[in-house]
């Protein structure tokens, strides 16, 4: 096994990864991969997963490459951003395809942390005399499937604490209506409603729900649903809010009992012990990679405190309060990342 390669294979190793991101939202539990077949220098053949439960990249591109040309050339590169399967799951392993189709050389961007995999389709790769190359653009391909390595590394979810906040630092003037409150504009509205789309769940407080009654859909971006969740301690919120109407599966963390309807489900947990960190255990065990926390201020210091979180996203909206619920304090670098109208759009990522 090598572990360095050239600039040329860079170069296709980018490649995988922008053809992987077409998988985004859509390929879960599974990680997002590219694949790129490569013969003299040129690109012969690419693809990517694009469905859970589907073909995976490496076998899109050699279909692609032989629908294009034919048998695939002798010397030819198989670029792939993420190791390649060695096991039987809901598809075969990608490397007895690999093996059987003679493609000797092989480039990895990185190694496959989930257990089943992690080094087995390097060693197959070994055995059969191929030529591995790993270690090619490693922080790109491990920054790409964030969620899925945070998933088998950490055992939890990838965590994106999300708010929006006055330009005097609150979140909510404080004070409940029948109109509702909004911080940020309809444009970086529309971004919330993308990563939902792009994520497996939103977590919000209960009082959020009690006074903000909101849908937690992706409505206003293609109305891909992540599972809602809430922690409702004494089930006190009333049963005609919008997170009860069973329209998008949904998940209650309690102390009362544990039950099971529709699309609905409620959890038992033991209050007296971290919270947080029995419901993160329960979101694992679900196989559920990437979770939004949406708010409040309560539940979004639980996560900082805990330091339970990756990334925050913050929207600061162009008004200013004077008063009410004061936004959670992160310590840390923030960076601008743009100007939507007139909010400004932070990102601040957990290096811990």
């Amino acid at each position: 096994m090598i572990d360095k390669g050239s600039k040329e294979d860079e170069i296709f190793m980018q490649r995988c990864i922008d053809l992987a991101y077409n998988g985004l939202g859509k390929v879960a539990p599974n990680p997002m991969v590219g694949a790129v077949l490569v013969n003299d220098g040129k690109i012969i053949g690419e693809g990517y997963h694009c469905q859970f439960g589907k073909a995976h990249a490496e076998v899109n591109a050699i279909s692609n490459s032989e629908k294009r040309i034919g048998a695939i050339p002798e010397n030819s590169t198989l670029y792939v951003n993420l190791e390649p399967c060695n096991h039987h799951g809901k598809t075969p392993p990608c490397t007895e395809l690999i093996i059987n189709k003679g493609i000797k050389r092989i480039v990895i961007g990185t190694k496959d942390p989930n257990p089943e995999v992690f080094g087995k389709g390097i060693e197959r790769l070994l055995n059969e005399d191929c030529e591995v190359i790993v270690g090619i653009k490693v922080e790109e391909c491990r920054s790409l499937n964030n969620a899925f390595i945070s998933y088998h590394e950490k055992h939890r979810p990838y965590i994106i604490l999300k708010w929006a906040q006055s330009k005097d630092g609150y979140i909510s003037s404080g004070h409940q209506s029948e109109k509702r409150e909004w911080i940020s504009n309809k444009y970086s509205r529309k971004f919330t409603h993308k990563w939902r789309s792009e994520t497996q769940a939103i977590i919000v407080g209960s009082n959020t729900i009690l006074y903000d009654n909101p849908l937690l859909n992706s409505r206003d971006w293609n109305q891909q649903n992540a599972i809602r969740v809430t922690i409702d301690k004494d089930l006190r919120l009333p049963k005609q809010l919008n997170i009860f109407d069973q329209s998008i599966p949904t998940i209650v963390f309690t102390n009362k009992h544990s039950s099971l309807f529709d699309n609905l489900e409620y959890i038992n947990i033991d209050f007296s012990k971290n919270v947080i960190e029995q419901v993160l255990k329960e979101l694992h065990i679900r196989n559920i990679q990437s979770m939004i926390v949406e708010g409040g201020t309560r539940l979004l210091n639980s996560f900082l405190i805990n330091n339970y979180w990756d990334e925050s996203r913050v929207f600061v909206g162009n008004k200013t309060l004077g008063k009410g619920i004061k936004a959670p304090e992160l310590s840390g670098n923030y960076k601008l990342i743009e100007t939507i109208e007139n909010d400004l759009f932070y990102v601040a990522v957990n290096h811990h």
